[in-house]
């Protein structure tokens, strides 16, 4: 593979100094990363996606073992599941590099070292991971094309695009409701990219953007003569999408005045110019959008019920950034490739401190702060890799590296441990019933957790002694 692939990262993890030096010389027609240990290790597959790891199973502190070495094994390929793990046992270790097989490395190598096999398996291993890419970016052209840059790595997000596949061929309207920067437009260009419009016009119309007064003209067109300036006969945006989509876009700020029109329009679909008296049939599909709560602007008379339910007879829930923690992620190593290359910089990735940080902020705007911030960042990098410091984000400085599965699990447990005491009131039985685990099996989680004892003894104590204490008893 030559340096001109896409993803050229090769990842060695592997302790012994002698055999990394070896290493970098055999293998610098990649761009070489090294690791020393599983954690090291992990912090590069996260930081750097790298395509192909090359992983001995002898790793400190079981140097002379392969406990540690299938851990990070497994962990790896729970980070990044396509990513391609060869790896190097011992002499004569077959029933190691078995394990591994199934285990789900894509191949192995014995030593000791013969660099010139060991650079075919890589060659190989790299060869297959193109391949997957080349194949996976065929099927997300072939089927997902519609979507343009949209990423959708959450399950919410996911499914909001599965809805779209479904409704884009039927002939109905679409309301798309989401926090302003959530890609409420890229969807609707979906709507029409994947309808039998396709080939139609799709036209675009704020209804934020445009003067109350001008606003109707935008829509509908004019006469010549119509109003001052009005010098000739001129189509509006509902006459130019015939055939096609229109998207209105914040629909909600649309003024009253002009939603009776809109409604009439939808209702009969037919329009008249300002200043004119002929009726126009347009065949239309519409897609509206409003990052505003139009129950509650009903509620305030500030928005038609009758154009509501005419809008929404498909109605589609954008969930906001911060809810979607996998996609800042994967929408940020994207905005990255997209930037570094064409403002000069050469970057591998995000710091585990800046990966948590993406992970942690609230992004109250959405994608379209996140791409700001990444621009920003890649810019402002001094390093290989973008740090927190180069994110600038408020509050995030202190953020925390991702965390294990471990961690995770541990956390949990912990906070349903916690919580079970309380709504049992400290009560050790009646808490492990509602955790679904014996007396003894709580107790040892307790321990486990560092969860004292004393302070369920001690609630037990007070909720008695309120109990006994109680009006009338």
């Amino acid at each position: 593979m030559s340096a001109k692939d896409a993803n050229n990262r090769l990842l060695i993890v592997e302790d012994d100094p002698g055999m990394r030096s070896q290493l970098r010389w055999c293998f610098d027609s990649y761009e070489v990363l090294f690791a020393g240990n599983r954690t090291e290790a992990l912090a590069a597959v996260r930081r750097s996606q790298p395509a192909v790891v090359l992983q001995d199973l002898g790793l400190p502190p079981d140097a002379e073992g392969v406990s540690e070495g299938f851990a990070a094994l497994g962990e790896i390929l729970e980070i990044a599941p396509q990513t391609k793990v060869i790896v190097v046992t011992g002499h004569h270790d077959k029933e190691s590099s078995l394990r591994a097989i199934a285990s789900g490395a894509i191949d192995f190598y014995q030593k000791p070292v013969d660099v010139d096999v060991l650079g075919l398996i890589v060659s190989r291993a790299f060869h297959i991971a193109r391949l997957e890419s080349e194949l996976n970016a065929s099927r997300v052209t072939e089927g997902r094309s519609a979507f343009g840059g949209l990423i959708a790595a959450d399950d919410r997000m996911q499914q909001v695009c599965r809805i779209i596949e479904k409704v884009a061929p039927a002939d109905v309207t679409v309301l798309i409701l989401g926090e302003s920067g959530t890609g409420k437009e890229l969807l609707a260009q979906a709507v029409h990219k994947l309808s039998p419009r396709a080939n139609e016009k799709f036209q675009a119309i704020n209804c934020a953007a445009i003067p109350e007064a001008l606003l109707e003209s935008e829509l509908f067109g004019y006469e010549k003569g119509a109003f001052t300036g009005a010098a000739k006969q001129t189509l509006g945006k509902v006459e130019l999408a015939d055939g096609g989509t229109l998207f209105l876009d914040e629909i909600g700020d649309m003024p009253m005045s002009l939603q009776a029109k809109l409604l009439r329009f939808l209702q009969d679909r037919v329009i008249e110019r300002v200043g004119g008296r002929q009726t126009i049939p347009v065949n239309v599909r519409v897609v509206a959008a409003t990052n505003q709560n139009l129950k509650q602007l009903i509620s305030q008379q500030r928005f038609r019920e009758d154009l509501f339910y005419r809008l929404s007879e498909v109605t589609l829930d954008v969930p906001p950034l911060r809810d979607r923690k996998a996609d800042a992620v994967a929408i940020a190593h994207a905005f990255l490739r997209r930037y570094a290359a064409p403002l000069g910089r050469q970057l591998r990735g995000f710091t585990d401190e800046a990966i948590a940080a993406i992970g942690a902020y609230q992004w109250p705007g959405n994608v379209r702060e996140l791409e700001n911030k990444i621009k920003s960042a890649v810019l402002l990098a001094e390093g290989q890799v973008v740090g927190l410091t180069d994110l600038a984000l408020p509050g995030t400085m202190d953020a925390a590296a991702p965390q294990t599965l471990r961690d995770v699990r541990n956390r949990a447990e912990r906070e349903a441990i916690t919580h079970a005491l309380t709504v049992a009131a400290g009560n050790i039985s009646r808490a492990a019933d509602l955790l679904g685990v014996t007396r003894p099996t709580l107790y040892d989680l307790l321990e486990k957790h560092q969860v004292p004892t004393g302070t369920a003894d001690r609630v037990t104590a007070d909720s008695a002694s309120v109990t006994t204490s109680r009006p009338g008893d």
